[in-house]
């Protein structure tokens, strides 16, 4: 394909890729990382979990939505021109190849390979004597108080089995105590109990043995219909629509938002995995009580929740090796973190750089008597965590502490929901953010009187405000106290707490405001520099991109000659280096160690480089459906380590980086006869 820019359809499917089966390719690439030999053994078997708990969101949420869409009747094609019917079969295929590869790297290459270490997962036939005595009395102090069999007659239907739980579907011969004649029985495994059962040392032979608590019910599930005989017993599990739809109407949000957290325990059957060994009778028994077909179906050679296999293995040599995050020499040597603000703007790189200065900075706000508010925005947080507790602290000290908690946040609300009771019962102001979108900004906003002004010192953030995250993902945050800056946090805050028009702000973009029209503006500039002979160039760093506009406004500056690295983490709907139309755009996507998460914006802005970090994915619900921020990079020394640590090191990256081809496939980078270079390796040698 090759066009003019007078020439083109922007319109084009041929120039876009699915959203959804791009999802899917990222989750293909976390699976290869459970192939690569260059990782610890144990985070490769983590991998293979994390894809398992990606397949598990990717079913409740994105193939439950398509079906919710074909069943609706809303069957119109995407940019791509895939109806949600054929994105459907195209999932289905994938999925199931990709689930039998999993099953396969599982049996074929981690155990062997741990067995090697002395770390095995022992089948029931591979029980000493000791250990099946062990098991027995486990079966019935530990498990057999808590299990609940469920015979299935006309007097006893099929239990409404919860989202992703394990359970068992036992054939039976005999008559139970009342006379009844039953063939079937449901036993669900408790949640309470671990998946995974570590064997004493003393019964182990040495080194780490461990049994499923699936093997254990299997062993022993006779004993839970006395006078019957258990002739098979066959793992399964469903996957449930988890999505939620509140009723953004309502006068609390937080009690709507409790109400449906149940219903996503109960949602749409989606997805049936069940043991590969099951009669293909009871398969199609299960798949009625579903009401599913054998798309739906995955045969699992396997534990079928391998999410939850982990076990807490004490082998540092087969992990990756620890690492101690640096605190910044300005950080050190202040008397205060106010003092360090002051002099300078302080930015900070998780997890190389550690998050213990933006927890301090809260710290030293709750307790420091010159502070008189402290306002944060909450995404993901937790209410255990060192932020809440110093923020109930703060309030509890009389500073006027307000959050602005989004209770909607996926997979979260429910935490997210304590964190607000927490806070309100210490005293500080909570609100839920603005109806019909979700608050994704992350923002700390300090007042302090100092003498007879009151100054504003603030943290910006491209990620939440979690401490655990903080060591495993990527991102970048922004200690400040610019005048300018600090006011546009104080503007946003009022736009999220009040009411009243929208704010015009001096540095700061935000969405659904300023930041999709700004962002299409700053391409077009490059576009037109490019034509004029003008330096141009565009990086971009982001986790997702899949707006259209965007992706045209990219498109069109390729064809005005501006040279474009992508550097997407996941999604990306764009195809790349289609001659005449894309050539100029590469996209690339890091998985290693660490999730990469940080939002970067490079413009080149005619010599004079415009850098920005961001909350907000290129995606339509981070532009138009959420209030994101969006802030620039004004020091001239922090601009040049992001624009050096945050991009062009990425783009150097010829080992854990993978290349999407004009074709929609996504190749790994090959270093070839170059030496290895992996952007996370170098960032934690240089940086911690």
């Amino acid at each position: 394909m090759t066009a003019t820019l007078d020439t083109l359809d922007l319109q084009n499917p041929a120039l876009y890729l699915n959203r959804e089966l791009s999802i899917l390719d990222f989750n293909l690439r976390v699976l290869e990382q459970a192939t690569d030999s260059r990782h610890p053994l144990i985070e490769r078997l983590i991998f293979l979990l994390i894809f398992s708990r990606n397949l598990d969101e990717f079913f409740e949420i994105r193939v439950a939505g398509l079906l919710q869409l074909v069943s609706f009747g809303r069957s119109a094609p995407g940019p791509d021109g895939l109806m949600p019917q054929d994105v459907l079969k195209q999932i289905s295929e994938i999925c199931h190849a990709a689930v039998d590869r999993q099953y396969r790297i599982l049996n074929e290459e981690l155990l062997p390979a741990l067995a090697m270490e002395n770390i095995r997962f022992l089948r029931r036939e591979e029980w000493s004597e000791k250990q099946s005595v062990w098991v027995r009395k486990y079966f019935k102090d530990q498990v057999l108080p808590v299990l609940t069999p469920i015979g299935l007659d006309p007097a006893h239907p099929f239990p409404r089995l919860v989202n992703k739980s394990l359970n068992f579907i036992v054939s039976l011969d005999g008559k139970d105590a009342f006379g009844r004649q039953m063939s079937l029985a449901i036993v669900p495994a408790p949640r309470s109990l671990p998946r995974v059962i570590r064997l004493p040392d003393e019964i182990s032979d040495g080194g780490d043995q461990h049994i499923m608590l699936s093997s254990i019910i299997h062993e022993h599930v006779s004993e839970l219909f006395p006078g019957m005989s258990a002739n098979g017993c066959f793992q399964f599990r469903v996957t449930r629509n988890a999505d939620m739809n509140v009723d953004e109407d309502a006068e609390d949000l937080a009690l709507a938002l409790k109400g449906e957290l149940l219903s996503r325990r109960y949602g749409a059957a989606v997805r049936l995995e069940v043991a590969d060994n099951c009669p293909r009778n009871i398969i199609d028994y299960l798949l009625k009580q579903f009401g599913l077909t054998d798309e739906a179906l995955y045969q699992c050679n396997g534990p079928v929740n391998l999410a939850r296999m982990l076990s807490n293995f004490d082998r540092p040599n087969l992990k990756f090796p620890p690492f101690r995050p640096h605190i910044p020499a300005v950080l050190q040597k202040a008397e205060s973190i106010f003092v360090a603000m002051q002099e300078q703007d302080i930015l900070l790189m998780h997890p190389f750089e550690s998050f213990v200065p933006v927890i301090d900075f809260l710290r030293q706000s709750a307790r420091d008597p010159n502070v008189l508010a402290i306002k944060q925005t909450l995404y993901r947080s937790g209410p255990d965590s060192e932020i809440v507790n110093v923020l109930a602290e703060a309030a509890r000290n009389g500073k006027e502490v307000t959050a602005v908690i989004e209770l909607r946040a996926r997979f979260d609300e429910e935490s997210n929901i304590e964190v607000a009771n927490k806070l309100q019962q210490a005293g500080a102001i909570v609100v839920y953010g603005i109806v019909g979108y979700k608050t994704h900004a992350k923002m700390i906003l300090v007042v302090r009187r100092e003498g007879r002004k009151l100054m504003r010192y603030v943290h910006l953030g491209t990620g939440n405000y979690h401490a655990g995250n903080a060591r495993l993902y990527t991102d970048y945050g922004l200690l400040t106290a610019n005048p300018e800056v600090a006011e546009d946090v104080h503007k946003i805050f009022q736009e999220l707490t009040g009411m009243g028009r929208v704010l015009r702000l001096k540095q700061l973009l935000h969405a659904p405001f300023t930041l999709h029209p700004q962002l299409l503006l700053m391409i077009e500039q490059e576009a037109q520099n490019a034509a004029a002979g003008i330096p141009s160039r565009i990086i971009v760093k982001i986790n997702a991109l899949t707006e259209k506009h965007i992706m045209q406004a990219l498109i069109k500056a390729s064809q005005a000659g501006v040279r474009i690295d992508l550097i997407v983490r996941s999604v990306c709907c764009l195809r790349p280096g289609i001659p005449g139309v894309s050539e100029n755009i590469t996209v690339r996507s890091i998985v290693g160690r660490f999730l990469e998460h940080t939002r970067v914006f490079y413009f080149e802005n005619g010599g004079d480089p415009k850098v920005f970090c961001s909350s907000a994915d290129w995606m339509d619900r981070n532009l138009f459906q959420r209030v994101e921020t969006c802030f620039p990079i004004l020091d001239p020394s922090l601009r040049n380590r992001v624009i050096e640590e945050g991009l062009n090191t990425y783009l150097l990256d010829n080992t854990q980086a993978w290349l999407l081809q004009p074709s929609g496939e996504w190749v790994r980078a090959e270093a070839g006869d170059e030496p290895a270079y992996i952007a996370q390796q170098v960032l934690l040698k240089k940086l911690t």
